[in-house]
């Protein structure tokens, strides 16, 4: 007979178990900007091999939710999440080999693994916290941010340290196995009853609706990670001032991921909470690039609050559109691989509209065009109603 002190106890190893997979789900994507400079420099890239080298690992976010719901069902959500963090282990480690192919399959795998945690998450989240899932969404989403932080506001000083880029980004590889290590507890030697039935939601309009705003207000995010520190190079900023400025923005997105869910859970209706985070964000970009130099630092606080709203609110709508955890790894899926494939285009767009027209004026353009966007889909996906057949005919 199990213990009741240790099933009591489960849940929240559980969370913190999650919390030490979520810390790794972002430091691989946010070392880069800081350090794009750097390897331009040393390896010969171009603007345009730059813009694609912060917009294919997004697609391969995308690519990698198809796969969430396929693993869920073969090997049970928490042996996925284990492979999930290995491989982000993995495409780090890789990076550190020195080279652009090590970089760009280095880069491309580790988002595969961030792709897969992403989608496996909200369903464990449904499962073992549905009472508290606004809370949980937001521990982890902050946990998710403040790696963030840490990946970007480390990035040049490791490199510093290290005497170059690759083992700064290599050295991601060592907190993803630590958390490996941790999360292997929790994998059954089992999976009990047969796999759950699969729920098509493509002909789904609030699936789609839901898959628009994650996958928009994601593309704002990934702008961000790999562009800001360019951005802002590009004002006087110096690498490591930039990097800093960009860390202190990551930072500012974990008081907002953290309190936006718990708040958004408690509401009948997102719409609101989401246009206002959106205009947040948008406003604060536009600081950022054509604002005072001198007011930078609580432009970039500004930013992270929108952009780490924005986060928390997208996964807590997944969580609570879907029925169940079966439903909320479907929707999870749907929203995060074509809405991930979406993302990938606002990196790719910003930096080919600044080779382009010059200067940042038009690429902020886009970001705002985004922005207005994501608040069209918020308007369908904000509203309280479920995935599903009923929803379809509601």
């Amino acid at each position: 007979m199990t213990d009741p002190t240790l099933r009591n106890a489960r849940p929240v190893l559980v969370g913190l178990g999650m919390m030490l997979v979520a810390f790794n789900m972002r430091p691989a994507l946010t070392s880069l900007g800081p350090l794009l400079d750097a390897i331009r420099a040393e390896t010969g890239l171009t603007a345009a091999g730059a813009a694609f080298l912060t917009t294919l690992p997004v697609l391969c976010l995308g690519l990698a939710c198809v796969l969430g719901p396929v693993m869920v069902r073969r090997t049970g959500a928490e042996r996925g999440v284990l492979v999930a963090i290995l491989v982000i282990a993995l495409g780090s480690a890789l990076r550190g080999l020195g080279g652009l192919p090590p970089l760009f399959a280095g880069a491309c795998i580790a988002a595969v693994g961030i792709g897969l945690a992403g989608v496996l998450l909200p369903g464990l989240v449904k499962r073992d916290f549905s009472g508290q899932a606004g809370l949980m969404t937001g521990l982890y989403t902050m946990v998710l941010c403040l790696g963030a932080a840490t990946g970007a506001g480390s990035a040049v000083p490791l490199a510093d340290a290290f005497g170059g880029w690759t083992r700064a980004m290599a050295v991601w590889a060592v907190p993803a196995v630590a958390a490996a290590i941790a999360w292997i507890v929790f994998v059954p030697h089992r999976e009990k009853g047969p796999p759950p039935a699969r729920r098509p939601l493509w002909r789904d309009s609030l699936a789609w609706q839901v898959t628009g705003f994650m996958g928009l207000q994601s593309s704002l995010a990934y702008i961000t990670f790999g562009w800001l520190p360019v951005v802002l190079q590009s004002r006087g900023l110096s690498a490591v001032e930039a990097g800093f400025v960009t860390s202190i923005m990551s930072i500012g997105q974990a008081p907002s991921a953290l309190l936006v869910p718990a708040f958004a859970a408690r509401l009948r209706d997102q719409r609101g909470i989401a246009f206002a985070l959106l205009i947040l964000s948008a406003a604060s970009f536009l600081a950022l690039v054509d604002g005072p130099v001198a007011l930078v630092l609580p432009f970039g606080i500004g930013l992270g609050l929108g952009i780490g709203g924005l986060f928390g609110l997208a996964l807590t709508i997944v969580v609570l559109r879907a029925r169940d955890a079966v439903g909320a790894a479907d929707l999870s899926a749907m929203s995060q691989a074509v809405g991930y494939s979406i993302a990938a285009l606002g990196p790719l767009g910003f930096g080919l509209a600044h080779d382009l027209f010059g200067g940042w004026r038009v690429s902020a353009g886009l970001f705002c065009a985004i922005a207005l966007a994501s608040g069209i889909f918020a308007l369908g996906a904000g509203r309280d109603r479920k995935v599903g057949a009923a929803s379809a005919a509601e």
